[in-house]
């Protein structure tokens, strides 16, 4: 029963972390980014109340809970293996090749794709799948402080004359509107697998992406050998702490960092803080986001509601996948081309419309399979 009703709670979870993350996409124009002039006044303040709101909710929190449980779910498999006295190692860089693959496939349609990502960082979790858990924890707070950030800052502290680089990823996000916007199908494809990954790539790198995914790959899996997700008083009290601790670090950091730009601090130092003290923030409320979000499913009027989107999450690769393309269609020149005639407000309606439709399809699949479509292919692939 404890095992069941852990991978119903961690499916719900996905589905939530998918269901955002598509709503946050289609305010985005699914990164052709564009904001109508013709839209009246009163429109455009609407517009900008759910932008703001939803990147607060959102922002850097849902792919994070994504990034969690991807972790978790190697802590089962590898489980599940070591049971058989089976080493899981060499199946799970095959199953990464082909996580990558998926990747690119995404990436033809969506040049923010994070599979390709996933596929890369998950080699972390080989090397630490049997070692402590305090050297896992202790190397996942290592990764969370951004070393490489700080090693810039003791950098540019050194280096008084020291001006901030112009980024890499704007510059190559500045093309992105031109093929998205007025190519065919192909020369958008062309041109999200080469500039758009390149500037996806560089974003990554200049917002501490890599260290922090990788950081969140071992906290899951740390959660998913400890049994975190089992519906007992002990795990019980674990998410009211952490839902505790992460609300109090949360108000702090994230005053913080709207603070510093008021600063007398050299501009290329307030850069580096911010990224490091928003990377915080995020990871923080995405801690309120999962305790709260676990603790409420334990009440059975709030798990009726939740468990709805747990046929989200037990294809979350398919309706990833799916979100690109629908997505794509929708919004960019080569489709429907509604770029250009929707603010925030009706983007995300077109996004609720699209999550209700992904999760009737989800629920009717699941009636006659066991995994969704791409769950199927890739569960065959891995085990050839």
């Amino acid at each position: 029963m404890a095992e069941t009703q852990r991978l119903t709670v961690v499916d719900a979870l996905r589905g939530f972390a998918i269901l955002s993350i598509m709503l946050l996409h289609n305010i985005e124009h699914f990164d052709l980014y564009h904001f109508p002039e013709y839209l009246p006044q009163w429109m455009k303040a609407i517009d900008s109340i759910i932008w703001d709101t939803l990147f607060f909710l959102f922002g850097g929190k849902s792919y994070a809970i994504f990034a969690l449980l991807f972790g978790l779910t190697y802590a089962i498999q590898f489980y599940n293996q070591q049971k058989r006295s089976s080493d899981f190692s060499g199946r799970f860089l095959w199953r990464l090749l082909l996580l990558l693959v998926f990747g690119i496939f995404n990436s033809v349609f969506f040049e923010g794709d994070i599979l390709a990502i996933y596929a890369a960082v998950g080699i972390i979790l080989i090397p630490f799948r049997k070692l402590s858990n305090k050297v896992v924890l202790i190397a996942a707070i290592f990764l969370m402080l951004q070393p490489l950030e700080w090693g810039k800052l003791v950098y540019i502290l050194t280096q008084p004359e020291y001006t901030e680089p112009a980024s890499r990823a704007n510059i190559y996000f500045a093309k992105i509107g031109d093929y998205l916007m007025h190519g065919n199908f192909w020369e958008a494809a062309k041109g999200n697998l080469i500039n758009g990954r390149t500037a996806a790539l560089y974003w990554s790198l200049e917002n501490g992406r890599f260290f922090q995914t990788a950081a969140l790959f071992l906290l899951g899996f740390l959660l998913g050998r400890t049994n975190k997700f089992n519906p007992t008083p002990e795990n019980k009290r674990f998410w009211q702490k952490a839902l505790i601790v992460a609300a109090l670090a949360f108000i702090p950091l994230y005053l913080l960092k709207a603070a510093l730009p008021a600063t007398d601090l050299l501009p290329a130092i307030v850069s580096r803080l911010q990224l490091v003290i928003t990377s915080w923030s995020n990871f923080s409320f995405m801690l309120v986001l999962t305790a709260g979000f676990v603790l409420m499913f334990e009440h059975t009027f709030a798990r009726k509601a939740l468990d709805q989107l747990s046929p989200l999450g037990r294809m979350s690769l398919t309706n990833y996948v799916m979100q690109s393309i629908a997505g794509s269609f929708i919004y960019y020149g080569y489709g429907l081309g509604m770029y250009a005639y929707t603010g925030a407000t009706l983007s995300l309606t077109i996004g609720v419309v699209l999550a209700i439709l992904q999760t009737l399809f989800s629920t009717w699949w699941f009636k006659k399979h066991q995994r969704g479509p791409l769950e199927q292919i890739w569960h065959k692939l891995t085990w050839l």
